[in-house]
């Protein structure tokens, strides 16, 4: 299936500096989720500055490294810091990693992202598994493109089932996608419920369906940083998002180790 051009000037750099040859899983590191990184193993870090056709990520907690090495005893890459279309970039390029791990073979993608808790019966610290998204009817996909089956929901049971033989709970739900930058209104957030949205975010969407569209299994977790707008009354802050994050580092490092190996 077609690549964007520029996934070609990426890998062909990317296959010189010596990285594995045969991978197991892409994970993309979302917002304070960095922490990950630590549990790779042998890494080769490469920043995503030094990468030939690389988007560079100017997020608040988005390291923008490209890390290779081993998880569970297999080889991964992980993507420390990703790209939104809030930045400034396309919805094709908020999907490069999907098209870097494509590219060099992985055999599955793990996405990560922390959002904002609209189910009132979700607390923060807690793991969603995704189920289901809803992008307001945007063309996130690039256009010109054939249909395709939106397929990731059928891994969630298994996912959830993983989690539990590690004593790990979990939720599952829908991730609205939000363009941003800002934080989303009481008003919208209402609305979204209202809609059957659990959580909402401003990444994610664009690569799911891009990973859809080239087949590639993948899997997506939300960890809920924050209740969203009107839902405590309480002010939305960034900082929020790093509190939530230590708290379940140690936890969503056992979820995805347990992905690497079994899923």
């Amino acid at each position: 299936m077609k690549l964007p051009d520029f996934t070609d000037q990426i890998a062909d750099y990317l296959q010189q500096q010596e990285i594995p040859d045969a991978i197991e899983a892409a994970i993309i590191l979302g917002s304070g989720l960095g922490g990950f990184a630590d549990e790779i193993k042998n890494p080769q870090a490469i920043p995503y500055g030094n990468i030939p056709g690389m988007p560079v990520s100017s997020v608040k907690g988005h390291a923008g490294e490209l890390i290779f090495g081993t998880v569970s005893g297999k080889n991964i890459m992980a993507f420390s810091g990703r790209f939104h279309h809030y930045e400034g970039f396309s919805f094709e390029q908020a999907a490069t990693p999907v098209y870097i791990a494509k590219s060099l073979g992985a055999n599955k993608l793990i996405v990560s992202n922390a959002a904002g808790g609209i189910n009132t019966s979700f607390s923060v610290g807690d793991l969603m598994v995704i189920e289901g998204i809803i992008r307001n009817n945007l063309a996130i996909s690039p256009r010109g493109n054939t249909k395709h089956r939106y397929l990731h929901h059928q891994w969630v049971d298994e996912v959830r089932q993983l989690a539990a033989n590690l004593g790990l709970v979990t939720q599952q739900g829908t991730y609205i996608f939000s363009t941003g930058p800002n934080y989303e209104t009481k008003s919208e957030i209402r609305a979204f419920r209202k809609m059957g949205a659990d959580a909402v975010g401003m990444s994610t969407a664009p690569e799911l369906f891009e990973a859809a569209r080239l087949e590639l299994k993948s899997v997506a977790i939300s960890l809920i940083s924050n209740m969203a707008a009107g839902v405590t009354g309480e002010k939305l802050d960034h900082d929020e998002v790093k509190a939530a994050a230590d708290s379940r580092k140690e936890d969503f490092a056992k979820l995805v180790k347990e992905l690497v190996a079994k899923l």
